[in-house]
C-alpha cells in the first residue's frame, strides 16, 4: 500500500469538509457526528461531557470540544478555534437540545421552561451566530438545525417544549431568508419517535419505566442511527439542493397524535 506523504497529508485535511456538531455526547448528535467523520469529514465534536467526547474521538477520530453552548464566551472561544485551526467551516449541525417534563401548561415549571428556551433557542442562537461570519465567507455553507414534529404540532403535556421547538422553528425559517443572499443552505430536521438513550430518561426525571412506556408496543420507533442517516444525507447533497424541512416518524407513528402500539 502506498503510504501519502505529509505534503499529501495535509493537502488531504486542508481539502476535507469542515463540520461542527452540537450535542454530540449522544443519541443523534454523536451518531451524527460519527457519520460526518466515516464520510471523510473533519468534525468538531461539541458537547457538555468531556469524558464522552474523548471516547468518541478515539473511537471516530472526530475533534473534540468540551462546552455549554448556553455560554457564549465559550461558543466564540470555539468558533476562534475551528477557524483557526481550519481556516473556514462548511457545516453547522446545531443538534443540541431536550425536554424537560410533561406538566400540562397549567401545571408548568417556569424554570424549566426557561431551561428549555435557552438550550434549545439561545443556545442555538449564539453558535448560529459565532460561525456565520466563516460560513457566509465560505460561499457554499450550511446550517442544519434539529427541531423536532413538537415544532409542528402542540400536544397534551409539551407544553414548554413545543414553544422551545417552535421557536428555534421561527429563528430556522427566518435564518434562511436572510441568508440565501449568501448562498447559506439553511435545513429544518423534525423527528417525531426515536428511542434513544437518554432523551425520555431526561425528560421524565431519571425514570427508566416511564420512559420505557413512551414506546412500549410501538413497532420500530427512529432510532439515533436513523436520524443521522438524514442528517447526514442532507448536508452531503450537492449545494444548490435545499431540503427546506423534513419531518420523519416511524411507520407506527402515523401522526402526532397517531401511534399503533401492539400488545
Amino acid at each position: 500500500m502506498t503510504q501519502l506523504s505529509t505534503h499529501d497529508s495535509a493537502t488531504k485535511k486542508l481539502s476535507a469538509k469542515v463540520a461542527v456538531v452540537t450535542g454530540a455526547s449522544s443519541g443523534i448528535g454523536r451518531e451524527s457526528a460519527r457519520q460526518l467523520a466515516d464520510e471523510g469529514w473533519t468534525v468538531y465534536a461539541v458537547a457538555r461531557r468531556a469524558e464522552r467526547l474523548e471516547e468518541l474521538a478515539k473511537e471516530t477520530g472526530v475533534i473534540p470540544h468540551s462546552l455549554d453552548i448556553t455560554d457564549r464566551d465559550a461558543v466564540d472561544d470555539l468558533a476562534e478555534r475551528v477557524i483557526e485551526e481550519q481556516g473556514t467551516i462548511d457545516a453547522l449541525l446545531n443538534i443540541s437540545g431536550a425536554a424537560i417534563g410533561v406538566d400540562p401548561v397549567a401545571d408548568g415549571d417556569p424554570a424549566d421552561w426557561e431551561s428549555m428556551f435557552r438550550l434549545n433557542v439561545i443556545g442555538t442562537l449564539h453558535v448560529t451566530q459565532a460561525f456565520l461570519p466563516a460560513l457566509r465567507s465560505n460561499g457554499h455553507g450550511t446550517v442544519m438545525n434539529l427541531t423536532s414534529t413538537a415544532a409542528e404540532a402542540g400536544y397534551e403535556g409539551g407544553g414548554g417544549y413545543n414553544a422551545a421547538k417552535f421557536g428555534e422553528r421561527g429563528m430556522t425559517q427566518a435564518l434562511r431568508l436572510e441568508e440565501a443572499e449568501n448562498n447559506l443552505r439553511v435545513i429544518e430536521i423534525c423527528p417525531g419517535m426515536v428511542r434513544t438513550e437518554e432523551f425520555s430518561v431526561k425528560r421524565l426525571g431519571g425514570n427508566q419505566d416511564a420512559a420505557d412506556s413512551v414506546y412500549r408496543g410501538v413497532d420500530e420507533p427512529l432510532t439515533a442511527e436513523d436520524v443521522a442517516r438524514v442528517v447526514t444525507f442532507s448536508v452531503t447533497l450537492p449545494h444548490h439542493i435545499n431540503l427546506d424541512q423534513i419531518t420523519m416518524r416511524p411507520v407506527a407513528q402515523a401522526s402526532q397524535f397517531k401511534v399503533i402500539r401492539r400488545s
